[in-house]
């Protein structure tokens, strides 16, 4: 018995079936460093349209997160897929180096020494210096997750030139007339002694005190309004849940329309909101009151009440935002603790009062309470009230309240003197509103209207900071009245001093007074000449929000305004959102083109991840355990607009889906060792229809992935290609093609035209896949036999499309439906007798098909092997009108009977298919005589 095996062409390739990522990617990483793959992937497409993802910066601080990590494989993908489609798409990554979080851990860590007192120019060093450190961190992180870019040149919101931009567009904002400093009630963080912006406030649960109060009404007046009552003995009711804002109370705010009552409950008068009446009085353990009046809260204006434990008045006001949903529905209103009362206050011409310092502690002045935090002042108040009898109720509630986004930590709101930019000046508000709604496309279609509300209601930008790490506000304080000057022509010459500064603008910091201020400089207000540099900086979602200026216009690699910007959905109150004030303030038209966001990552449960909970990932576990690979094939699996679950199962399920892509890579690759396509290349006109059918096929798939990855559906690309690979290839085509590449002569016309259908499907492939399996498809354009090398170092520099004119045409693609149905319904038939044992493989069987005369001509296109088809030792075709009465009948394809049989003759030792023809060569007589002519042939 001869050993025919040695005989067949089996595949042969370097592409090792094991892929062993976690020790294979690094050297990748260096091949693709050595190679310059990410200028060679650019230069591909140099002159072509550009494609511009604006990188958002990353905070450098800390080890990246999984969220992060993801978040940079999507902007790799899209970046990766635009080159591979043609555009000239380059990214420049980018890091927030400026602001609080760096600036409080520096701080802790001079703490620690004993330094606590050093010159905003020192600290500023050792901030520039830890963000460096982490910059550099992050950085090679980033690389390692197979992410190309410019790291040798990224951008840095410390950097000099970043800094003079930022500070350009204070500017342009002041020019504008937009800049504003005036004292607003804003965010406060006591903690960290700084305003904050909206972004950097987080909603979490926190337990307050809940106390209702009552106000004499002593104005005589009131008796105009209800004659019944008694001014001495007439209260308004109120409900706060902050009891420390009380000693700033100015006003009590009634809404115009709504209906009041005025309640006699033991001989003394109160009044509250009548829809709120029976709620309260429970709250209040009243029994036996009764309704003396109903009116309007219309009628109530501009009455005085007196404070509830200070000497002093306390305007009634109407205000629209009084609702009915709690309390009591007339609504203590302290102008310097909330912009609602702020407003109010405005109107009413009321003092915005405001008596904190920076710790959130009273003035030594305030009464009672001098010298207390807000959170020691609570009980005292509360204690006052119970005092002087004008504690209603209390209980503690349970509620969303702002915290800190950096030491999550209650903030307060508190009046102080700040820099804005005007929402209504120059019609910044209506404009952006106007770019949301008609100039960007936002991905998913949600975050239009999310961002929307967040303008449409949004008070003024609060854009000064009581920090030190930042771009200073450009501005001159007048010693003798306070007031600031900030002349346009002025602030840029300061800024281009900063461009030119080794250290940006530590020129602010470090420049003595006299070269800052100009000669002879009178204050316009007061005539002063007295002056100081402003120390407040500026918002870090300023620094970031103005990175259009900074990268987009002056980096070479961009263009103005970007295609896109992707960044997780938090940023519709962040990066977006600032990016889109700025350039709408200063350019009139919104940074970007698009603007995708993505979910969360949550554990495989759904559950945030927390590090208390104790299901934190780390990126760099992934990467050990599975490689960078799998880690991206997990991104690109999952529908990013929503949260994102990782766990071991979903990871053990990718690995093996990996597998699966990998080895279907693998046995194309060994089929085409001996193929050069110059060579061996079959014409469309000789090409088997079943390789014309396969490229088609492919070809199908590969428009659908181009749509998916064109409108971010990175999701559908992943199934697409896997089940491309589990399906039509694994267990259709390359499982028929087997016979045919292992047993046909190995420059026959059948092998070649499958080697020709598995060149341009490979390459294909390979196009689709990079951008997600980037180490991957790397590797395997690394094993492309040298004949199929298209000559250019990356996979990515690659850039291969499918030779139409081996493409189907509408007719032919309806008759290989039909092909495919019929072949479904023989496997379907073959099944019942496999499981029966009268067969065992399919190779065993012979079928006959009975089939209308149309379907019988359909099943006989030239050059199409049925047998081959269907994996089966021979199949005939007949009438349907000879079919016997026990053939199965298809319930899927109209007048279709299939007979089941086993093949009749020996099976051939070499191909294993049945035939009635073995011994007619007397050289090979267990060979079928296909086999025997392949043997003859190869021995000439």
């Amino acid at each position: 018995m001869s050993d025919y095996k040695k005989t067949l062409h089996l595949p042969q390739t370097s592409f090792p079936m094991k892929a062993n990522l976690t020790q294979n990617e690094p050297k990748m990483l260096k091949f693709w460093e050595e190679t310059n793959a990410y200028e060679t992937m650019v230069k591909a497409n140099e002159g072509h349209e550009r494609y511009v993802l604006h990188d958002g910066p990353p905070y450098a601080n800390g080890h990246i997160h999984l969220g992060t990590a993801m978040n940079k494989v999507l902007k790799d993908i899209i970046v990766k897929h635009r080159n591979m489609q043609g555009y000239e798409a380059e990214y420049v990554p980018g890091w927030d180096c400026h602001g609080l979080p760096i600036e409080h851990k520096v701080g802790q860590e001079l703490k620690a020494k004993g330094k606590t007192d050093l010159p905003a120019a020192a600290i500023r060093k050792i901030c520039r210096s830890y963000a460096e450190k982490w910059m550099n961190v992050q950085r090679g992180e980033f690389k390692r997750l197979g992410v190309m870019g410019a790291w040798d040149e990224p951008y840095l919101t410390m950097n000099p030139s970043y800094e003079a931009a930022t500070a350009r567009e204070l500017g342009n904002f002041m020019a504008k007339g937009s800049v504003v400093r005036n004292k607003k009630p804003i965010y406060w963080c006591n903690d960290c002694k700084t305003a904050l912006a909206e972004a950097e406030v987080e909603y979490a649960d926190h337990t307050s005190p809940s106390v209702f109060v009552r106000f004499p009404l002593t104005d005589e007046r009131v008796k105009e309004i209800i004659p019944a009552v008694d001014p001495a003995r007439t209260f308004v009711c109120i409900w706060t849940t902050t009891p420390w804002t009380l000693p700033s109370n100015m006003a009590i705010a009634f809404h115009a329309e709504y209906d009041y009552a005025c309640v006699e409950h033991e001989g003394n008068f109160y009044i509250l909101a009548e829809e709120l009446l029976e709620s309260c009085a429970a709250k209040f353990g009243w029994s036996g009151y009764s309704v003396v009046a109903t009116i309007k809260g219309a009628q109530m204006d501009r009455l005085k009440a007196r404070h509830c434990f200070y000497d002093r008045e306390s305007l009634l006001v109407l205000a629209d935002y009084v609702t009915l949903e709690s309390g009591t529905g007339c609504v203590h209103t302290a102008p310097g603790h909330g912009p609602d009362d702020y407003m109010t206050g405005y109107r009413y011409g009321l003092e915005i009062y405001s008596p904190l310092d920076d710790e959130g502690r009273f003035l030594p002045t305030v009464e009672f309470f001098g010298g207390k935090t807000v959170n020691e002042a609570n009980p005292l108040v509360i204690a006052k009230l119970r005092e002087v009898g004008n504690l209603l109720a209390e209980e503690k509630i349970t509620h969303s309240y702002p915290h800190c986004w950096r030491c999550k930590q209650p903030v307060i709101y508190r009046a102080t003197t700040q820099w804005f930019i005007s929402m209504e000046k120059n019609d910044l508000r209506a404009n952006a509103l106007k770019a949301i709604a008609s100039d960007v496309q936002w991905i998913p279609a949600w975050g239009r209207e999310r961002i929307h509300n967040m303008i449409e209601f949004r008070p003024d930008w609060c854009i000064s900071r009581q920090r030190t790490w930042g771009v200073p506000i450009v501005a001159l304080l007048c010693k003798d009245c306070g007031e600031a000057w900030f002349d346009s022509k002025w602030v840029m010459d300061i800024v281009s001093r900063f461009e030119k500064h080794p250290t940006g603008c530590d020129y602010w910091f470090e420049a003595p007074l006299d070269e800052i201020i100009p000669a002879d400089l009178v204050c316009p207000h007061c005539g002063g000449r007295h002056w100081e540099k402003e120390d407040d900086i500026l918002d870090v979602w300023f620094d970031s929000g103005t990175s259009f200026a900074a990268v987009v216009e002056q980096r070479d690699e961009c263009r103005f305004p970007a295609d896109i910007y992707l960044e997780g959905s938090d940023q519709h109150r962040g990066w977006f959102h600032s990016s889109l004030l700025a350039s709408m303030g200063t350019r009139g038209v919104a940074p970007y083109k698009s603007v995708l966001t993505h979910g969360y990552v949550v554990d495989g449960e759904g559950k945030k991840m927390s590090k208390s909970i104790g299901n934190v990932v780390a990126p760099q576990e992934i990467i050990d355990k599975y490689g960078a690979d799998i880690l991206r094939m997990w991104v690109s699996s999952e529908n990013y607009q929503s949260d994102v679950r990782i766990s071991d199962d979903i990871l053990n399920r990718l690995v093996d889906a990996y597998r699966r892509i990998r080895n279907t890579m693998r046995f194309i690759l060994g089929n085409l060792g001996d193929f050069d396509p110059a060579v061996h290349a079959v014409p469309a006109d000789r090409m088997l229809p079943l390789d014309r059918y396969a490229m088609d096929l492919i070809n199908s798939i590969h428009a659908k992935i181009e749509r998916s990855y064109n409108e971010y559906e990175f999701h559908r690309v992943f199934h697409a290609l896997h089940n491309m690979c589990v399906t039509d290839l694994s267990s259709f085509y390359l499982d028929i093609l087997k016979d045919r590449l292992y047993v046909s002569a190995q420059d026959s016309p059948e092998r070649r035209s499958a080697q020709t259908a598995l060149w341009q499907i490979l390459m294909v492939f390979l196009s689709d896949i990079a951008p997600v399996l980037s180490f991957t498809a790397e590797e395997a354009f690394q094993s492309l036999p040298e004949a199929l090398h298209p000559g250019v170092p990356t996979v990515f520099a690659m850039r291969f499309k499918m030779d139409e004119s081996y493409l189907l045409s509408e007719e032919e693609r309806h008759r290989w439906d039909t092909i495919s149905a019929v072949r479904g319904e023989i496997i379907r038939a073959i099944e019942p007798v496999r499981k029966a044992g009268t067969v065992g493989h399919s190779l065993d069987t012979a079928i006959t098909v009975f089939a209308r005369e149309d379907l019988l001509e359909d099943l006989s296109i030239e050059g199409l092997d049925l047998r081959e088809l269907c994996i089966i030792s021979s199949l005939t075709l007949a009438p349907l009108a000879e079919a016997p009465a026990d053939a199965f009948t298809s319930e899927e394809v109209e007048e279709l009977r299939i007979t089941v049989a086993p093949a009749k003759g020996d099976k051939c030792e070499r191909c294993w298919v049945h035939s009635e023809e073995l011994g007619t060569d007397a050289t090979h007589p267990t060979l079928c005589p296909r086999c025997a002519a392949v043997m003859a042939a190869e021995a000439e």
